[in-house]
């Protein structure tokens, strides 16, 4: 064989000695430098990084009791691809599941990441934890982090103070700060005061040893950040009332709403039926919440700030009002009570505002409603009509009605007060007048309001003529952050005079003959309120709004019972009791209390219209 064969030889074996280099070379260099995946794994080998969950903040009553508080638990964590040479079985009995419960949440991890760490197993108390915790080290790939729940001191105030749960796609999208497994709060100052509450995450990374135990801190933790803990809210609630307040509707669907008039602030806010706010928290939450929301009476609905419901007489007040500011009538105009206009109850012809009032007359308030909707100046009844209505509808803004009053609360509704454009959206242009619309006299028609706007009413009438935002948090945050909004004096423009015949005249519904709320009256209390029966679907509800004492009040009230018929008979009542309670500190009237509580005069649902009864 000659030696150009050799050499030929020599030089291939070289190219191909070369070539398988390079490859390895080029492989070598892509999974270290471009291709992540054997980086992480072999981190994960070594290091682990913590989650340092920050304790979320508390919340206070408006006498420093605590309302919500904090406890440990545990999620457990996965890291799909170091899960190695795991016993299935040992592992579902020690934990307390199935097989198929074990596929399902490990194809959930995979899917999340093979190499990222999230939740297999949450929310798992401290006696679940205590039992399997010696033998977490033979499950390699599984650990467990310490998270906190919320825990709510007594079961009252659930539509105020809102529940934690998990985030959704939609919430990570919105705010980058979350990822999947955190919590968010899903309602009430839980979701409004959110980023208050939920403070600043940490980290902390830490060796583990090939048993998935912890050894220390990387680097002496030079890497770690603290987490930062949520700030605490001081609230406005007074928690004796509330469940004070809770526990006299506990049996009915409805509404009260509690505030202090000269600050706006909330003392009490009921929505029935209630819930115990701890039935949404822990690993029940989801099955709690079904049952909740299939419930027809409808517990997860907070009544006072969603629930748009005809006023009825109660409204009367506020048409008075607007009626003597705009000069269409004086305080001692008199309006005869002719029945053949709109139906009313016996009583005599009122001689003045304090009288209608007082004696709630339908016939009164219509020839008062028709003067601010017809004032002669247009020739032409329909221009007339849009005219007066877009006067009026100026006035019940100003009072708060038509529009979201700014409570630091979502989801808050904002009645309807019609305009002309509604009107002529329905009716046509000029194809309407006070003849079409003269429902809305006495709360009816196509008026709504919410009952956080009646509360708020009484407030108007308690200052003479102004209010605050009504609002649940005084301040918050280690620095004592208060919103500036809530301090600010909104004034109806309407003159301070008028309201104070609206008080006299509230005052003697309550303790003057033929007063339409005599169970309201209290002894040694000066109680001013206005009764409504708002015709509805079903039987009527029951309507009533109060403020106590006369002078320099202390507390206004709203109570919304819903088919419970007229309001002197429940609204009323329940009102006062509130009243009493929160002004004297306790109830004396206890048989009269019993029969409040333990009654339930609402309709069943579902409901169906109630025949009126036939006039003999």
């Amino acid at each position: 064989m000659s030696s150009d064969v050799y050499k030929e030889r020599s030089v291939l074996l070289r190219v191909i000695f070369i070539v398988v280099g390079a490859i390895f070379i080029v492989r070598l260099a892509f999974l270290q430098i471009f291709d992540s995946t054997y980086h992480k794994l072999a981190d994960l080998q070594a290091l682990r990084q913590v989650t340092q969950y920050p304790a979320r903040g508390l919340i206070y009553d408006r006498n420093g009791e605590l309302l919500v508080y904090n406890e440990a638990i545990y999620d457990m964590m996965v890291i799909p691809k170091m899960v190695k040479n795991l016993d299935t079985a040992l592992f579902c009995k020690v934990v307390g599941i199935t097989r198929q419960d074990f596929l399902d949440k490990m194809e959930k991890a995979r899917k999340y990441s093979p190499y990222s760490a999230s939740p297999f197993m949450k929310q798992i108390s401290k006696e679940e934890y205590g039992a399997w915790q010696s033998h977490l080290y033979k499950f390699h790939g599984f650990y467990v982090q310490q998270r906190t729940l919320r825990i709510y001191q007594r079961p009252i105030a659930a539509h105020v103070l809102g529940y934690v749960g998990e985030v959704n796609d939609k919430d990570i999208e919105n705010d980058h700060y979350y990822r999947q497994g955190d919590y968010i709060g899903k309602s009430g100052l839980e979701k409004s005061y959110e980023t208050v509450l939920r403070g600043i995450k940490g980290k902390k990374i830490m060796h583990v040893d090939v048993h998935n135990r912890e050894i220390g801190p990387y680097l002496d933790g030079a890497h770690d950040t603290m987490a930062v803990e949520g700030g605490n809210l001081y609230t406005t609630l007074d928690a004796s009332l509330q469940e004070y307040a809770e526990s006299l509707m506990a049996n009915k669907r409805g509404c009260i709403v509690a505030i202090e008039p000269s600050t706006g602030e909330v003392l009490a806010l009921v929505s029935a039926p209630c819930y115990d706010p701890n039935l949404l928290v822990g690993r029940k939450r989801g099955e709690n919440y079904l049952q909740l929301l299939q419930d027809i009476s409808k517990p997860l609905f907070n009544r006072a700030l969603q629930a748009q419901y005809p006023p009825g007489s109660i409204f009367k007040v506020a048409q008075a009002m607007t009626a003597l500011n705009l000069g269409v009538i004086t305080p001692g105009q008199g309006f005869p009570c002719d029945k053949s206009l709109v139906g009313c109850h016996g009583h005599p012809s009122a001689r003045s505002v304090q009288e209608a009032i007082k004696m709630s007359c339908n016939p009164y308030f219509y020839f008062t409603y028709r003067r601010i909707i017809q004032q002669g100046k247009y020739k032409s009844i329909y221009k007339d009509s849009q005219y007066g209505l877009t006067v009026w509808h100026d006035y019940m803004q100003r009072m708060g009605f038509g529009t979201r009053l700014g409570i630091d609360l979502p989801n808050v509704k904002s009645g309807n007060i019609p305009d002309t454009a509604y009107y002529n959206h329905w009716y046509g242009k000029e194809r309407w007048a006070f003849s079409t619309i003269y429902s809305n006299s006495i709360g009816q028609g196509e008026v709504e309001v919410v009952p956080l706007q009646m509360a708020n009413l009484a407030c108007i009438v308690a200052n003479r003529g102004y209010y605050y935002t009504p609002h649940l948090v005084r301040y918050y945050g280690p620095d004592s952050t208060r919103n500036e909004e809530f301090y600010q004096k909104h004034d109806t423009g309407i003159k301070p005079a008028y309201f104070e015949i609206a008080a006299n005249g509230m005052y003697d519904v309550v303790h003057g003959a033929g007063g339409t709320a005599h169970r309201a009256n209290i002894p040694d209390i000066d109680i001013c309120g206005k009764t409504g029966t708002a015709q509805n679907i079903g039987k009527d509800h029951s309507v009533f709004i109060s403020f106590a004492p006369k002078d320099n009040p202390k507390i206004a009230v709203a109570v919304y019972v819903e088919n419970a018929g007229a309001g002197g008979v429940w609204a009323a009542p329940i009102a006062s009791l509130v009243i009493e309670k929160y002004i004297k500190g306790e109830v004396s009237r206890k048989d009269f209390e019993k029969m409040y509580r333990e009654t339930n005069p609402c309709q069943k649902l579902p409901l169906t219209r109630v025949p009126k009864k036939k006039k003999k």
